[in-house]
């Protein structure tokens, strides 16, 4: 079994080596709760990329956390440095990207995703999000009032602007952490060698 496994992942890696140009970023979009860090971790070391998070990135260069950020500057302020963050981020080469939930809400930051990589957009339903955050005490936007309804009135606003910029779309559905990895790995391979064959 470990050696099909692994004859499958070399066959993968030479059919995106293949198609390869200069080296496409991939970045993950989606709401909080679908897995862009969890399973990005794991898809960057498949793709040999170095794996960053947008929130963490941000949290190292102004040792604050993104709770403290909104509690000092409010949304708007943490949306500006999110956005000041991504534009030196886009900049870089061979990495796979966890972006924030809000990320999207910008139009400057759909296009800079657009415009310098692969955008993935992890789908999920807000009832998994719901079951996923539930000890989750660290999310500014949940702290207060009914999760449910908060979390379906931010998908209505975000979720058309997912699909809009969106290269590849995966449903995460009910899959374990390492089955939605391969999935999406092999998806991101699929994507990349069709592009490759036009």
């Amino acid at each position: 079994m470990s050696g099909n496994i692994t004859q499958c992942r070399v066959r993968l890696h030479a059919a995106w080596a293949a198609v390869n140009k200069p080296f496409t970023n991939v970045y993950l979009i989606g709401p909080m709760g679908s897995g862009k860090t969890t399973i990005g971790q794991r898809v960057a070391k498949l793709l040999d990329l170095e794996f960053l998070d947008s929130d963490q990135e941000l949290e190292k260069q102004t040792g604050a956390s993104v709770g403290l950020i909104f509690d000092l500057e409010g949304e708007e302020g943490f949306r500006k440095r999110e956005t000041a963050m991504l534009a030196k981020l886009v900049t870089r080469n061979g990495i796979l990207l966890a972006t924030g939930g809000g990320t999207v809400v910008r139009r400057e930051n759909r296009e800079m995703l657009k415009s310098s990589g692969l955008v993935v957009y992890l789908r999920t339903h807000v009832s998994q999000q719901i079951n996923r955050l539930s000890h989750d005490k660290s999310r500014p936007l949940l702290q207060s009032g009914d999760r449910e309804e908060r979390l379906t009135r931010l998908a209505e606003v975000r979720n058309p602007l997912y699909e809009q910029i969106a290269d590849l779309t995966f449903r995460s559905q009910n899959r374990g952490l390492d089955s939605a990895s391969r999935a999406v790995y092999k998806a991101i391979l699929a994507h990349q060698q069709a592009i490759g064959e036009k």
